[in-house]
């Protein structure tokens, strides 16, 4: 087993952590509450844009739903009379320099989120330098930025910070990298303008469900429901940052899923699928992105939305009219 993986089933309690662990995780809450405090005495500068700008991240390593959540919120605030651009990092692809994209990008180029958020029609540039990627969106129109995982990016300066928690995983043993989850101490939540909980109830945070329920197809886009697959066994594939996840929701289908995790971001090539068995093969709308051009018959994407209270939608609107108000 990878240390990589060996030290993530300590985090949640799966194991004893590693003694080396602890002083790496002290040095590195050294150098992070260093970086923060300077950034927050202006030592440090943070870029500050002529629109508004709404950050979402969250304070643990994995996947906890950002990229679903950052395309219901491009989505709802257009809804509310806004025109939202995204700008990321392009974590997992090529990219450096600033890039607006455009038609259907390269995943392997600028990154398999930015390249699915494009996917349902909304602005995103990508690049290092997130402040020049959202400048670029600005002169494309953009009267607002979502900065999708910027969390921790406090170059950037925001208007409205929102934190994803993940309900069933939560915040694992409480320690920060590498002798826990945590990108920054827990008391980093209290400073967040909303929170969102993936999968479950918090207090003091909106619930987020992810909902689906369909399959469809890589090669022509038919789609059907994923209950046609009850009963069956299938290759289900996924490159996130938490794949039992999405195995997990094909097992509430009651699909026999034969798992295949992958790194988070991982590019894939045709013999990542060379599985030795004929069977139906599903894998997250993140992970499809990557495999169109040398899908076959078979191969199912199986998308999700986050499913979220109107009134956060309404609430988040309300907080970016106002946040530049004299």
């Amino acid at each position: 087993m990878a240390l990589e993986q060996r030290l993530e089933r300590a985090w949640y309690g799966e194991g004893r952590t590693p003694w080396w662990t602890y002083p790496l995780a002290w040095l590195y809450g050294g150098v992070s509450g260093l970086r923060r405090a300077l950034y927050q005495r202006g030592w440090l500068r943070s870029v500050h844009l002529p629109v508004p700008v709404v950050v979402i991240g969250n304070i643990t390593v994995g996947g906890t739903g950002k990229t679903p959540l950052t395309i219901a919120v491009a989505q709802a605030l257009r809804e509310r009379g806004f025109v939202p651009g995204v700008v990321s990092r392009g974590y997992g692809g090529r990219q450096r320099e600033p890039m607006l994209l455009t038609g259907s990008p390269n995943p392997l180029q600028v990154g398999d989120e930015p390249s699915l958020i494009r996917a349902q029609g909304i602005p995103v540039a990508v690049g290092r330098d997130r402040p020049a990627a959202a400048r670029l969106l600005i002169g494309a129109g953009c009267d607002l930025i979502v900065a999708d995982d910027g969390l921790q990016h406090y170059r950037l300066a925001r208007d409205v910070e929102i934190c994803v928690i993940d309900a069933v995983r939560g915040f694992g043993n409480g320690r920060l990298l590498p002798a826990g989850p945590l990108r920054e101490p827990l008391m980093r939540l209290a400073t967040s303008d909303m929170r969102v909980c993936n999968g479950g109830e918090r207090t003091g945070a909106y619930t987020m469900q992810l909902g689906g329920g369909d399959a469809c197809s890589l090669v022509d886009d038919t789609r059907q429901a994923l209950t046609a697959f009850t009963g069956q066994r299938v290759h289900a594939v996924a490159a996130i940052g938490h794949p039992a996840r999405f195995f997990d929701s094909l097992r509430a289908y009651g699909i026999l899923p034969i798992e295949h995790a992958f790194p988070d971001h991982h590019a894939f090539v045709p013999a990542d699928f060379h599985f030795g068995e004929e069977l139906p093969v599903l894998m997250t709308d993140k992970d499809a992105i990557k495999c169109g051009r040398f899908a076959q018959a078979g191969w199912w994407r199986v998308p999700v939305r986050a499913e979220l209270p109107a009134a956060f939608f309404d609430a988040l609107a309300s907080r970016i009219r106002t946040s530049r108000e004299p």
